[in-house]
């Protein structure tokens, strides 16, 4: 599913039509258009933190927007991220980064200098304590804390009750701006997103993937006393020319349209249920050690470690046990996501006979000599 953004599957009708209408009216023209407020219109209906929008090109250019509209607001430089999450691959946010990033084992990107990354300040996932330590030592010199309210980068961690909402507490008491990177989770786990399921609203608010329905996008916003400081009526600089290209507006509006009823989504829990209960049951029989994290439609199963609820556990997972795993999918005409660091996505097109090829080719491609223990 490109790694999320097909939410109603690949060639969706309705998305297919909107851009078929769109195609012979234009493609760029530089300019706002009707299309960029229509979708904004469905954002801001969805997520109660959000009153403005500005739509950008990919996730990468919301988080480094929203982190430099964060250090002219503050008047600070310093972010804190989490450990193995990925927030694009803008030079600042590539220290102890996931995604591809983890998949080969390097610390950050070559390319990348020092003095890049020298205001990033990197903390645990799912660690209050060690947010509240930085904040105590650091506070007065930090923009922003960025995190993504359900980990998807290290694969999928759900946060721990109460650690997304600690984060907001904290932050408001040294005043730096809680930004969430709902790239992934964005119209994705909810209709109001990761922030709707925890209750919890952060200052700013990253988007993509699912609201472009497939095209190049990316958006963030917030309340309009911090948006309204961007260009052109404010003095903090963001610009791109194919931003809000109309295209991916047609997309977006057209596949929030068809989420906005609620019906996908408890259509997308029923598979992810189903998914991540064969998964665990194939393992456990095969005498397999595998943990299956869910959250709604994103999946990820951790073979060979009993518990992930951050990324030191999530490295401790058998990579070369994934690998086999996914050369068994591939075989079974699978596309999985070829890292044992990245969320799988369902869609409300997948059926049970899709589900059921996804458990078979697992089970075949775990390690033998653990399924050979067991028989005997």
């Amino acid at each position: 599913l490109a790694y999320g953004p097909h939410i109603l599957g690949h060639g969706h009708p309705a998305v297919v039509a909107a851009l078929q209408r769109q195609l012979t009216r234009g493609t760029a023209f530089g300019a706002t258009t009707a299309l960029e407020v229509e979708l904004a219109e469905r954002i801001v209906a969805a997520m109660p933190a959000v009153e403005m929008v500005r739509f950008v090109n990919s996730g990468t250019e919301a988080t480094m927007s929203a982190l430099r509209l964060a250090r002219a607001i503050t008047g600070r430089d310093r972010v804190v991220k989490c450990a193995g999450a990925y927030h694009g691959h803008a030079d600042v946010f590539l220290a102890a980064a996931g995604s591809g990033v983890a998949t080969l084992g390097i610390p950050g990107s070559p390319g990348v200098p020092l003095a890049a990354v020298a205001d990033t300040i990197v903390v645990p996932y799912n660690d209050v304590a060690a947010v509240a330590a930085v904040l105590d030592r650091e506070g007065e010199s930090v923009a922003a804390v960025i995190v993504e309210p359900i980990a998807g980068n290290m694969g999928c961690v759900p946060p721990h009750p109460g650690y997304l909402q600690a984060l907001r507490q904290l932050t408001a008491r040294f005043g730096v701006l809680l930004i969430f990177d709902e790239v992934m989770t964005g119209f994705r786990v909810a209709r109001g997103g990761a922030q709707h399921l925890a209750g919890v609203s952060p200052d700013l608010t990253c988007l993509g993937k699912v609201i472009g329905g497939g095209l190049p996008v990316g958006a963030f916003g917030g309340s309009r006393s911090l948006m309204e400081r961007l260009a052109p009526a404010g003095d903090v600089y963001q610009a791109g020319t194919l931003s809000g290209n109309p295209l991916a507006m047609a997309a977006g509006c057209a596949v929030l349209d068809e989420l906005a009823s609620g019906a996908a989504y408890a259509r997308l829990e029923e598979l992810g249920a189903a998914l991540a209960a064969g998964l665990t049951e194939t393992a456990s029989s095969a005498g397999v050690p595998c943990v299956v994290n869910r959250a709604g439609s994103m999946v990820t199963a951790f073979i060979g470690v009993d518990a992930v609820e951050d990324y030191a556990q999530a490295s401790a997972a058998d990579t070369a046990a994934f690998a086999r795993v996914h050369r068994s999918w591939r075989g079974h005409g699978v596309l999985w996501p070829p890292s044992q660091f990245e969320a799988a996505f369902l869609s409300t097109a997948h059926t049970s006979a899709d589900l059921e090829r996804v458990i078979a080719g697992f089970g075949e491609g775990l390690p033998r000599e653990a399924t050979a223990a067991v028989r005997v």
